[in-house]
């Protein structure tokens, strides 16, 4: 009987571990993409050299709405080149917003954090690395990238941009039941409805710069839809 239980200890050793060693986390990032032909390639390559370099275990999900310029296609060779299991190609039809493309994205997400962020290379992944480090330090539910503090800058950047964020999955659910915006003001308020519910948001100063290649997807009705958005936001909140 001695020696049964000498045996069995080291197994039940091994399961204690399992059971209590947390599991790794997961970062999952949401690329909306609109003509981003010329980009594309290059923010892929910086986002796996960003989390290869620092051991982060990731997911890029390319959501392509349509794209006439053959962003697709590039997407599809990504896929290859990276593998189907770091490379997410998950297509729409046509372009039908900012706000649907992260709901569409957030389907396909294996990650227990969500990072969102432009393709047009006006946010450098350099970043990510940090964010990830500024959630850990103060179990963040959100950490938001910020111009305003520290070293932070902008180089041709202007109230249209989009902000790159980092959510926990379940955060970022919860704040997708609640907004009603689908456009560019999308982004602006899930951070409105973050702060109505006590969500902690932590923030990284960071550097921003006009978009690479291409011209802004806005053109003048999506202007006037996104500061009718803005002027609701503020109505109902």
């Amino acid at each position: 009987m001695a020696s049964l239980e000498v045996s069995r200890s080291p197994r039940r050793s091994r399961r204690e571990l399992e059971v209590r060693s947390p599991r790794q986390n997961k970062y999952s990032v949401l690329l909306p993409t609109y003509n981003e032909r010329e980009n594309l390639p290059l923010i892929v390559w910086l986002l796996v050299k960003s989390f290869s370099e620092s051991g982060i275990n990731y997911e890029i999900i390319i959501i392509d709405d349509g794209s006439p310029d053959g962003t697709r296609d590039v997407a599809e060779q990504l896929e290859k080149i990276y593998g189907s299991d770091r490379i997410l190609l998950r297509p729409r039809e046509k372009k039908l917003g900012l706000g649907t493309a992260y709901i569409h994205g957030m389907k396909h997400a294996t990650g227990n954090y969500i990072i969102i962020m432009d393709a047009d290379l006006s946010h450098h992944p350099k970043f990510i690395p940090e964010f990830i480090r500024k959630q850990k330090e103060g179990n963040f539910d959100i950490v938001s990238g910020t111009r305003y503090k520290g070293n932070g800058g902008v180089y041709g950047w202007d109230l249209k941009r989009k902000i790159i964020r980092l959510y926990r999955k379940e955060v970022l659910e919860k704040l997708i039941e609640k907004c009603v915006s689908k456009g560019y003001v999308f982004q602006m308020e899930m951070i409105v409805r973050a702060r109505q519910l006590n969500y902690t948001i932590g923030e990284v100063p960071i550097s921003f710069v006009d978009r690479v290649y291409g011209e802004s997807k806005l053109g003048g009705n999506e202007i006037v839809s996104f500061l009718k958005g803005l002027l609701t936001l503020f109505a109902t909140t």
